[in-house]
């Protein structure tokens, strides 16, 4: 088995946790889909780009996203009660980089072109999303620096897409669904 040598890790397993910077670089080499969440309600649209989400249960059908406590965005997510797991195509990079930037198009402007509906619950769809998740917020913990949001599924919508935008090595990837 390759991988880093043994000195990079810390020797004392569990009793001990590993410098902040050795974890980001570690995690920097986990791959995961490029998402965005959305949310609507009465304290109004809004979004960001997450790479942090992933299944909890399929009974009750449930996952869980995470974000930043740095942003001011949990407050709108926990007002609305509800959020849309977007999981991108490839092709969607764009969207995924208006999402994640704090600065340029204001958020209602980043929902006024057509490629946004309404779901079940009122949250925002991508269209074209690769797959999108609607969900009702059943849970929020603060754990370290983020927000972990739980949603239990509403609803499920599958598209034909076919890349997957995935973010690997601090990079956008792009992954055939179809294996030659």
């Amino acid at each position: 088995m390759g991988g880093a040598p043994f000195s990079q890790s810390r020797k004392d397993g569990a009793k001990g946790m590993v410098s902040r910077q050795l974890y980001r670089d570690g995690m920097a080499r986990f791959a995961g889909a490029v998402n965005i969440v959305t949310t609507d309600g009465p304290a109004g649209p809004t979004g960001f780009t997450a790479s942090a989400a992933c299944s909890v249960t399929d009974d009750p059908p449930t996952l869980l996203v995470c974000l930043n406590r740095a942003s001011q965005l949990h407050t709108i997510f926990q007002e609305n009660g509800v959020f849309c797991l977007n999981t991108l195509g490839g092709d969607q990079r764009e969207i995924s980089e208006s999402f994640a930037h704090r600065g340029g198009k204001p958020m209602r402007e980043r929902f006024s072109a057509p490629l946004w509906e309404k779901f079940g619950t009122g949250a925002p769809v991508l269209l074209d999303a690769l797959v999108s998740f609607d969900c009702r917020i059943i849970d929020v913990r603060e754990v370290g620096t983020h927000w972990v949001i739980f949603g239990e599924v509403q609803d499920v919508r599958v598209s034909s897409g076919a890349s997957a935008l995935l973010y690997l090595n601090r990079s956008y990837r792009e992954l055939p669904l179809k294996m030659n």
